[in-house]
């Protein structure tokens, strides 16, 4: 199993993202419920921040959440689907249907 190092995640649901704190500034990752279904729309990082090692370890985080409350999760956008390629053992939260 992968390791994982576990983020202080908020989920601001008033905004409807996921957030958490780099030493430049909020990365947060937007999304939306559809019945059992979390479709993640957008990513957004601070100007200039590429630390993509980073990005990767949040939206594991993510998954994990996911995992933990039983969510099929969409992936909308182009890099969220390479992530999706990179980290098969997370293809199980892919709804039924969806093949990358």
């Amino acid at each position: 199993m992968e390791t994982i190092t576990k983020l202080e995640i908020k989920d601001n649901a008033f905004a409807r993202q996921f957030e958490t704190k780099t030493e430049t500034g909020i990365v947060s990752v937007e999304y939306s419920f559809q019945e059992k279904k979390i479709f993640l729309t957008k990513i957004n990082i601070p100007e200039g921040y590429n630390d993509e090692e980073f990005i990767s370890n949040f939206l594991k985080n993510i998954m994990e959440t996911a995992i933990e409350k039983k969510l099929k999760v969409v992936p909308i956008l182009p890099k969220i689907v390479t992530f999706f390629k990179k980290n098969p053992i997370y293809k199980e939260l892919l709804p039924p249907g969806i093949r990358l």
